[in-house]
């Protein structure tokens, strides 16, 4: 009766926008088709992959892009998979191609697009326990998993967040709020770090709004490791000025050479100083699972927070950094906030929720990508594939010397640098040119970085479909151009 009494009209007028909205929900045919058009098209991209280019340049990026804004009517799949496959998937960096040994990168193992699949389809939010709580229970099951293999207590926690930016500030937060920090202490506090930080660590500080704290920068030493005597005296020569020291900033994996700070001594000079020890490990953290390589990581569990990227040392798609912090209750502290339509939300759940403790409410169900591939495959080939990519970097190294260039420290994890001197006026010059000739032909790519004004070119070596024979082919590229330039600068 209750029904029969609304207006007519707008039961008609809604009856007709469901119909006109169903496409929405994609049923039978539809449903299996698009499907079927976008698996084909995985499934040929990869097929395809070990016969593409690292590396596209491009001067028009974006034509087609460009020429289909959206409009009221849609188009086709197979219209828009052509659009990404020239104006997306072919310009610029190829990060799933095993020969990207440039940025740190990753690689994007498939089953974390199958998760990502059915994390996207059924749309578990993993924000509030009360709401999801079995995709609460896994994030949390591999925030503990990461906790465990960094040699933090079971007591810890932490957050899965798009990368370790994010990852970085909420740990900077913490600290922040666990060390009373305000407006008028501001000034007074000092925080230590060196140039080797990762730039998200110093954009982390300055959002957080520390940026009229004192960012002492420590020096490094030959080996691009923090000075830790210079450490010690600058924080004393800050007490002293009656200054507040309150946070150290180490890397267990830097993104220029790969190199590892002395943790261990590092953690002592914190805890002496009662200061809150952060490691950014989001590169290297994960070569802890390499049981010939612990003992480099000696320290990283004496330290408060630490940052680690799934995306980089467990070759899942970029989107899953994480942070781990052993005071849960002061990241609860800086992180939680109740609303008035959140009453419902019950303090007692049996697991704390992610929205507790990061800047996030509604987030993406992260977990799922990386708890299916551990589920799937085991830890095993993830350690193995790990020591061959540290294999696979000093193999490098030992061989492109063999070829005449210049290296820097021996690498620690799978980040090397290397240049060219011999009978070069300006090597400087010489290795950019060549690094630019390398990336025209875009076979392999790689980077480069400038240490106290020497150019070097990188390797890093963190793709998981990088072998042996993609080493070797990139140690003959390099040479062909670097005889090729030698021959030019000769003439």
């Amino acid at each position: 009766t209750l029904f029969m009494e609304a207006d007519p009209q707008l039961i008609k007028q809604l009856k007709r926008l469901e119909e006109e909205t169903a496409a929405l929900e994609p049923a039978g045919n539809t449903w299996d088709k698009l499907t079927r058009q976008v698996v084909a098209y995985a499934k040929n991209y990869l097929a395809e992959l070990p016969n593409q280019k690292a590396y596209n340049p491009s001067t028009k990026p974006g034509k087609a892009l460009k020429e289909n804004p959206f409009t009221e009517a849609g188009r086709p799949m197979e219209k828009l998979l052509n659009i990404i496959a020239s104006d997306v998937d072919t310009p610029g960096i190829n990060p799933a191609s095993g020969g990207h040994m440039g940025y740190v990168p990753g690689g994007g193992i498939y089953p974390t697009a199958l998760a990502d699949y059915l994390a996207a389809t059924t749309n578990q939010y993993a924000g509030v326990y009360f709401a999801g709580p079995g995709a609460v229970q896994v994030e949390n099951m591999v925030i503990r998993w990461l906790a465990s293999i960094l040699g933090f207590p079971s007591t810890a926690l932490g957050n899965l967040t798009s990368g370790g930016s994010i990852a970085n500030l909420i740990a900077v937060v913490t600290a922040r709020d666990a060390h009373g920090l305000t407006a008028n202490t501001l000034p007074k506090a000092c925080i230590y770090l060196t140039h080797q930080a990762h730039h998200s660590v110093q954009k982390a500080l300055r959002i957080a709004g520390l940026a009229e704290a004192h960012w002492r920068i420590i020096e490094t030493d030959d080996r691009f490791k923090m000075n830790t005597q210079q450490l010690s005296a600058t924080i004393k020569n800050d007490l002293a000025l009656g200054l507040k020291p309150f946070m150290v900033i180490a890397s267990a994996g830097t993104t220029d050479t790969g190199a590892i700070d002395p943790l261990q001594e590092i953690a002592k000079i914190a805890k002496q100083h009662a200061l809150w020890f952060h490691v950014d490990a989001a590169y290297g953290g994960f070569f802890m699972l390499v049981d010939k390589e612990q003992f480099k990581f000696n320290g990283l569990a004496s330290a408060h927070s630490i940052t680690i990227d799934p995306h980089k040392g467990l070759f899942l798609a970029y989107g899953l950094g994480a942070v781990i912090i052993k005071d849960v209750a002061a990241m609860k502290k800086s992180h939680h906030y109740q609303a008035n339509y959140m009453q419902d939300v019950t303090e007692l759940d049996e697991e704390p929720s992610p929205a507790d403790l990061s800047p996030e409410l509604t987030k993406h169900f992260r977990g799922l990508r990386l708890w299916l591939p551990l589920q799937l495959f085991g830890v095993g080939v993830f350690r193995k594939a790990l020591e061959e990519k540290i294999m696979l970097c000093n193999y490098f190294y030992q061989q492109v010397k063999k070829l005449g260039f210049e290296t820097g420290p021996t690498p620690e994890l799978s980040i090397c640098i290397y240049r060219y001197v011999q009978g070069v006026n300006q090597p400087n010059s010489f290795n950019q040119k060549l690094v630019e000739a390398l990336q025209a032909d875009g076979r392999i790519f790689v980077s480069s970085t400038t240490l106290d004004g020497t150019y070097w070119i990188r390797l890093a070596v963190l793709v998981f479909r990088t072998h042996l024979s993609t080493i070797n082919s990139f140690l003959s590229l390099l040479n062909q151009y670097k005889n090729d330039l030698l021959a030019t600068e000769h003439d």
